[in-house]
C-alpha cells in the first residue's frame, strides 16, 4: 500500500499535467487567430485613404487597439525652433529622428516624426532645404507617445538626449499646450535636400504562437504517452518492478520540462511595434 500512494499521486499529477498543456496549446492557437486579426486590421490602415486626425474631443479615447498605424493628413505649420533630435537606429543605419511641432488652425498642436538625419545632419544648418515653412501639408502614420525612454536608457531632456518619442516630455520641455498624446510618422515624400528622409516606419508582429502551441501539444502527447507506459507496465509488472521506478523518473522529467518552458515562453507582450 505504501508503493501504491507516491504512484497514484504521480500519476494524478501527469494527468494534470497533459490537461494543462492540451489547455496551453489551445490557447496559443487562440492567440494567433488574434494576431493575425491584428496584422489584417493594421494592415488596411495602412493602405486606406487618409483622413483627417482624431481632434481634441476624442484624444482621451485615442488608443493602440483604435488607432495607431492610421494613416492621417494634417495642415499647419512647423515650429522649427522647438526641434528634436530623437536618437534611433534605422536601415540606412544610426542618427536621429527629428520631431517638430505642428501647430494647425486651431491652435492644438500635434508632433511630427518629419524623418531621419545622419549624425552628420543633426545641426539644422546642414539641411536648411529641409527646414519647412509656412502652411503645409503632411500625411503619415498615427503613432502613439513612447514615454519613459527607449530599452534600459531613460531620456535626459535637461541634457538633450532623448531615446523615446515621449510626446508630453517633448511637449513640456518646450513649453507647448494643447499638443495630442500622439505622434504623425511622415510618409516617404521626399524633403528638399534629401533631409529628413521619411516613411521608414517598420511594423513588425513576432507571430510565434503556432511554434509554440505545437510544442505544448507534443508535451501533452509525450506526456500521456509516458503514463500509459507506466499504468499498462505497472499492470503487467506490479508496482515492484525496476521498470517501474525508472517510468515514473521519466514521467517526473517530462513535467519538470513542461514547467521549465511555461516559464520561458509566457503569454506573448505587445506585439513589437515601432519605428526601427
Amino acid at each position: 500500500m505504501r508503493s501504491a500512494r507516491p504512484s497514484l499521486v504521480l500519476l494524478t499529477l501527469g494527468m494534470l499535467g497533459v490537461v494543462l498543456l492540451s489547455a496551453l496549446g489551445i490557447w496559443q492557437i487562440e492567440r494567433r487567430t488574434w494576431k493575425l486579426a491584428l496584422i489584417e486590421r493594421v494592415e488596411q490602415r495602412m493602405h486606406a485613404a487618409p483622413a483627417a486626425p482624431p481632434p481634441p474631443s476624442s484624444w482621451p479615447t485615442v488608443t493602440v487597439a483604435s488607432d495607431e498605424y492610421r494613416r492621417v493628413t494634417l495642415r499647419g505649420t512647423f515650429l522649427n525652433a522647438d526641434e528634436t533630435l530623437v536618437q534611433a537606429v534605422t536601415t540606412d543605419g544610426p542618427g536621429f529622428w527629428v520631431l517638430t511641432p505642428l501647430q494647425m488652425a486651431d491652435g492644438t498642436t500635434v508632433l511630427v516624426n518629419c524623418g531621419f538625419v545622419p549624425p552628420d545632419r543633426r545641426d539644422p544648418a546642414t539641411r536648411r532645404d529641409g527646414v519647412a515653412q509656412g502652411v503645409v501639408s503632411v500625411t503619415g502614420l498615427l503613432r502613439m507617445s513612447e514615454p519613459k525612454g527607449g530599452f534600459l536608457r531613460n531620456n535626459d531632456p535637461a541634457a538633450g538626449r532623448w531615446y523615446s518619442r515621449d510626446v508630453a516630455a517633448i511637449a513640456a520641455l518646450h513649453g507647448l499646450s494643447q499638443v495630442a498624446p500622439f505622434f504623425i510618422d511622415a510618409d516617404a515624400t521626399p524633403n528638399p535636400g534629401g533631409y529628413p528622409v521619411g516613411g521608414l516606419t517598420i511594423v513588425r508582429f513576432p507571430n510565434n504562437h503556432l511554434i509554440y502551441a505545437l510544442t505544448w501539444f507534443a508535451l501533452a502527447f509525450m506526456l500521456a504517452g509516458a503514463l500509459l507506459r507506466v499504468i499498462s507496465g505497472r499492470g503487467r509488472a506490479g508496482a515492484s518492478d525496476p521498470r517501474w521506478g525508472s517510468r515514473r523518473a521519466a514521467v517526473r522529467r517530462l513535467i519538470g520540462a513542461a514547467r521549465n518552458l511555461s516559464r520561458d515562453t509566457g503569454p506573448d507582450a505587445r506585439a513589437h511595434i515601432g519605428s526601427a
